[in-house]
């Protein structure tokens, strides 16, 4: 598959688009001033427990207070509490943990005020951004991601990712990193380690090491709330994670950017640094690759197909509602109409798939898709839903078709749905909602074509106008044409335009050049 990477670098934002076969499947904006971002860790400190919640909430230096709860805390967390405490006083002399001693795991079906109490001090990390009113989620189960391999301290555990479909393949990679592994280190062996030979993999642990080393070092004499270890800007963590042999272009428009992704590339895969492009001309990046008009093609309320069938995307506090429409006319044949109500039910589910990451959508998603009667459409069509949805990076669970032909999606959710306003100011009203009264338009018609008479005497004019106002102008007799005619004793040409709003209009001269008033 062709993908490609769009980088748009302003003061204030930098905008990434993802292309997959020249569709755009994925949008992120990242601020230059955001300070809160998944996978970042922090030294928090707890702020009050919730036994009726049964979580805490807790101050890593957010307006709001982080949420965390015990289901998130995970079965480390008595380690994590006093890898905290130790590191912070100092009593830990290394980062390492060959002699760390484990403390038995918490009771998955325990409470929080037996775990926590305020104003400790706990290590975690940002399970979910900021959404709406609400602050940080967080998790205690803290993870290094890396290109290769995932480090989960204060285990012993190697689990090899399950897309890696050899199975003597994820044999080799289990006994290798478990050869290589530090003492009290977990691993996650991830996709991009297939193939990858013991050098790269060790340099990996060694580099996630080093990181870890740096969050221990950071909690030395540290006041919470503080952070320790930030996760890759939006960009570098997309490379981490997207970055195989079928990316085949990255273009930047930014020059400092690109030099650092260059670098970047250099240290993870100095193969692909060659696809890096800097983009210098001075048409908008977004407009020259086509990602603009994507864009505004694909964000709103209503998402049109190539076919005529069209997807409406509603959002309640609860949930997510798709409504599929076929927006065409069902053959009247049965055999025909099962086949196309197939036909749009698949390919809206490629389109809804999507638009699941476009928009990056999350929790519950209801799809009410047309009515199937076929059983093999429908069992096929979860199938194929399936299919579409393998590369959506966020984990999601997919049930089958209920009776009522409703489909029920849940996916994660880490970060507030995009949403872009497609919409544009009317030229007429400017965003007010109101116009002048068409009652007077003819009048300021006159008003401008008097002075357009005395500062071109000689000039041959055409007023454009919408069609309507066209034939007002142009009825009875004597028509309003005529009267212009018989007071300023020149002829005006009158053409309509559905382009023009009802009361806008124009006036050009012999040259087709409009003739300015301001």
């Amino acid at each position: 598959m062709e993908r490609e990477l769009i980088i748009n670098s302003t003061p204030t934002v930098v905008q990434i688009a993802l292309l997959e076969e020249k569709r755009l499947v994925e949008i992120h904006y990242q601020k230059t001033n955001s300070n809160f971002t998944v996978g970042d860790i922090f030294l928090g400190r707890i702020k009050r427990t919730m036994p009726g919640l049964n979580a805490a909430f807790v101050d890593i230096g957010y307006k709001k207070d982080a949420f965390l709860h015990y289901t998130d805390m995970g079965p480390k967390m008595s380690s994590i509490l006093k890898f905290t405490k130790e590191s912070m006083v100092r009593s830990a002399n290394t980062h390492r943990l060959d002699n760390f001693q484990i403390p038995p795991d918490i009771n998955k079906n325990g409470k929080v005020d037996q775990v926590l109490k305020k104003k400790d001090n706990i290590l975690v990390q940002i399970l979910k951004e900021p959404i709406s009113t609400k602050g940080p989620r967080l998790s205690c189960e803290v993870t290094i991601p890396g290109r290769y391999l995932v480090m989960v301290p204060f285990s012993n555990i190697v689990n090899v990712s399950k897309k890696i479909g050899n199975r003597e393949e994820r044999q080799r990679l289990q006994a290798l990193v478990e050869s290589i592994r530090p003492k009290n280190f977990g691993l996650i062996v991830r996709t991009a380690a297939e193939g990858k030979k013991v050098a790269d993999l060790h340099e990996e642990i060694m580099t996630l090491t080093n990181k870890w080393k740096h969050i221990y070092e950071s909690m030395n004499n540290a006041q919470a709330p503080k952070k320790l270890l930030s996760e890759l800007d939006k960009t570098s963590s997309i490379l981490r994670d997207f970055l195989n042999d079928s990316f085949n272009r990255i273009i930047v428009n930014d020059k400092e950017m690109y030099t650092g992704i260059r670098n970047f590339l250099q240290g993870i895969a100095p193969e692909k640094v060659s696809m890096v492009q800097n983009y210098t001309k001075r048409r908008p990046i977004f407009d020259e690759m086509g990602v603009t008009r994507q864009i505004k093609t694909s964000f709103g309320k209503t998402v049109t197909m190539s076919s005529g069938a069209y997807l409406v995307i509603e959002h309640t506090e609860a949930m997510h509602v798709i409504d599929v429409n076929s927006g065409q006319k069902i053959p009247a044949n049965s055999k025909e109409v099962s086949d196309s109500i197939y036909k749009v039910n698949l390919e809206s589910a490629k389109e809804i798939a999507r638009q699941l990451r476009l928009r990056d959508i999350g929790g519950l998603i209801i799809i009410d898709f047309i009515d199937m009667k076929n059983p093999e459409h429908r069992k096929a069509l979860v199938s194929e839903m399936r299919k579409f949805m393998k590369n959506d990076r966020a984990q999601h669970t997919i049930l089958q078709l209920s009776k009522f032909g409703l489909m029920q999606i849940t996916r994660q959710r880490t970060r507030p749905e995009i949403k872009i306003d497609t919409t544009e100011k009317c030229p007429s009203c400017n965003g007010t909602g109101k116009v002048q009264s068409s009652l007077i338009l003819t009048d300021e018609i006159e008003r401008d074509l008097e002075f357009i008479l005395q500062s071109h005497p000689k000039t041959k004019l055409k007023l454009v106008v919408h069609p309507y106002v066209e034939s007002f102008l142009k009825k009875g007799f004597p028509s309003q044409r005529m009267k212009w005619w018989m007071k300023f004793g020149r002829r005006v040409k009158v053409t309509g335009s559905y382009e023009y709003p009802l009361i806008q209009y124009q006036f050009f001269d012999e040259n087709e050049d409009q003739i300015r008033l301001n």
